[in-house]
């Protein structure tokens, strides 16, 4: 049974929301004190954050940032916010989703689905170390090496890039990439995708490696080899 960590202050609403989420047989804990959201979240040790923006004290943004200085563990934003850059901002602090209110049960529970889909994929399998274009990328441990620079990918960048050097010197579509990454697109902005390939992208370039990644207008975006580059 996966752990879910649900930090939410409207208590109906948590209520709702747990109530629905054990009935998919998740084991959901929730916040008693929301001064000390990640002293709880390391007691918990959940599988995957449901976090709101709105939250007494400090916003979910904050918390966002602290428990992705201690964990790589997927994280799933609610807003009732109208905001655009929200979403933005979510994504930019290693977020994996975004869902605004008021939503559709039925959607986050796709969306949960999906991202502990991925996880767990990640999980079983047996360490596992690709190369490149002179790069290690460790698929259990979700980082990629190069010239003894090390750089953690969250799992949304760590299945881009997977998903791009499997179809090297391919384009991959921006549908094939959505859904991909979450099963559904009807459910997804493509301002999510784009928000994610440019994290991967500076991440990337902070390893001299941003030039083996293009993008195609209009089409999507390819990974080239060390040999193919060379031949540009």
């Amino acid at each position: 049974m996966f752990k879910l960590l649900l930090i939410e202050d409207d208590a109906t609403l948590f209520g709702e929301i747990r109530e629905r989420l054990v009935q998919w047989e998740y084991e959901v804990y929730g916040v008693t004190d929301f001064g000390k959201v990640l002293e709880q979240f390391i007691s918990v040790q959940p599988d995957l954050v449901v976090i709101d923006i709105q939250l007494p004290r400090f916003d979910g943004f904050h918390w966002c940032r602290q428990i992705r200085s201690y964990s790589n563990v997927p994280i799933l934003f609610l807003s009732s916010r109208d905001h655009p850059t929200d979403q933005v901002m979510s994504m930019q602090l290693g977020a994996d989703d975004f869902i605004q209110k008021p939503f559709h049960f039925e959607v986050l529970i796709a969306k949960i689905q999906a991202i502990l889909r991925r996880v767990h994929h990640y999980g079983s399998e047996p360490a596992k170390l690709k190369t490149w274009c002179g790069a290690t990328i460790d698929y259990e441990r979700n980082t990629i090496a190069h010239h003894e620079l090390s750089l953690e990918l969250t799992k949304n960048e760590l299945f881009i890039l997977k998903l791009l050097i499997e179809r090297k010197n391919k384009i991959v579509s921006r549908e094939d990439l959505i859904t991909s990454l979450w099963d559904d697109q009807r459910f997804v902005s493509d301002n999510t995708l784009t928000v994610n390939v440019n994290r991967l992208r500076k991440k990337l370039d902070e390893l001299g490696l941003g030039r083996y990644i293009e993008t195609k207008v209009g089409q999507g975006y390819m990974a080239l080899d060390e040999a193919a580059h060379s031949h540009d």
